[in-house]
């Protein structure tokens, strides 16, 4: 995307997820194949210092972000930062047909029509994903336009500078989470798929994206995530988040038949066990809430696309997309086949990195590798 990045590319780019809950980064090394993971990092975030992906406490996080670098050891100090929050919207519009140099004084002039952030306050960029020719025969351009309030920007660049780091480029997370999980436009078959929707589920929030034949037509963000299931649970037992937490994996969605439960566990996990079926009680109901949030997204999506009859499928992604029996719930739920992504098939695993953590780490990771393929882009 254009107006989000800064300076020159970097030789070895790290594409950084600053999350609710956990900052993850990660480096890697274009080679002639598969990009080379080369360095790998993780990092819990006091609670509080951010809020459903915004920054609120701008020096915790530049010492958390610090502690990061050195821990994980990367090379250098340019970064790819990933956004992605309720001061981030994406819409897709149709102008006539023009020149790219053209085209960007006409999304300054045109872009309130379309976004509800104050032109003032925005900072805009858009991407050219199609062209056609309307009823009346005018070319046509499909135009994703992408607006973020600069004060949330300003947030993210003040922690990366506390930090001695520096935003080589700032892309929105939607799109990480298109490039890392999908194939380019052009390996996808002109019958190709009709709608493919990627959920991403972190802590804070959940983005959802919409592509087609590769390309991203539809980016929401959402402000329920994984910790929205954990309170739900927390709430109901009158139990502390860290106890819900481990509640919350240990219990899962109850749609199959849990296997019997192990003898000669501690004596809370045995506690823990007997708060199962009321943990999967509050945790089914916020699935619900879940499912019909994204089914509203899709159902908006359908109305503006009038040439696309369904989602053909559904790629699971995020920490969050590892609650137990999720993807069979989103299933019944949506009626269309859910599945969980493969973010690191598009990529090496370095010697210096352990390929245990890697593996355990995979589904949160999408982010952070799609904004570090953003930094082989040309």
């Amino acid at each position: 995307m254009g107006n989000f990045s800064f300076l020159r590319k970097p030789p070895m780019p790290v594409g950084l997820e600053i999350g609710t809950n956990t900052f993850r980064a990660v480096q890697i090394k274009p080679t002639s194949t598969l990009p080379i993971i080369t360095a790998y990092g993780s990092i819990r975030v006091p609670h509080g210092a951010v809020e459903e992906g915004e920054i609120v406490d701008i020096e915790t996080v530049a010492n958390v972000l610090s502690r990061l670098w050195r821990q994980a050891g990367f090379v250098g100090k340019k970064v790819i930062l990933g956004v992605a929050n309720q001061k981030v919207v994406a819409r897709l519009i149709e102008l006539p047909y023009m020149e790219k140099s053209e085209l960007q004084g006409a999304i300054q002039y045109q872009a309130q029509d379309y976004i509800p952030i104050p032109i003032e306050e925005a900072i805009l960029d858009f991407q050219i994903v199609g062209e056609f020719v309307n009823e009346s025969e005018e070319r046509m351009l499909e135009v994703l336009l992408v607006a973020a309030q600069k004060d949330m920007i300003s947030s993210n660049v003040a922690a990366l500078e506390g930090a001695y780091l520096r935003p080589e480029f700032i892309d929105v997370s939607s799109f990480a989470i298109a490039r890392c999980l999908t194939e380019p436009p052009s390996v996808v078959s002109e019958e190709g798929e009709e709608a493919v929707a990627l959920v991403n589920i972190a802590s804070g929030t959940t983005n959802i994206v919409i592509t087609e034949k590769g390309v991203p037509r539809f980016t929401r963000v959402t402000g329920i995530g994984g910790n929205n299931f954990t309170i739900a649970i927390s709430e109901m037992l009158g139990i502390p988040f860290d106890e819900a937490d481990e509640l919350k994996i240990e219990a899962g969605l109850s749609i199959f038949e849990e296997k019997e439960k192990e003898k000669g566990k501690e004596e809370k996990t045995k506690r823990l066990s007997e708060n199962i079926p009321v943990a999967q009680a509050a945790l089914e109901a916020q699935a619900d809430k879940f499912v019909a949030e994204v089914r509203r997204s899709f159902d908006y999506y359908l109305t503006q696309r009038a040439g696309v009859t369904g989602i053909q499928r559904v790629i699971l992604s995020g920490g969050g997309a590892k609650l137990k029996n999720l993807p069979q719930y989103m299933e019944n739920g949506l009626q269309v086949s859910v599945e969980f992504g493969k973010p690191l098939k598009k990529f090496q695993i370095g010697p210096k990195v352990s390929k245990e953590v890697l593996e355990e780490d995979e589904l949160s990771m999408t982010i952070c590798l799609g904004l570090a393929l953003r930094g082989l882009e040309k």
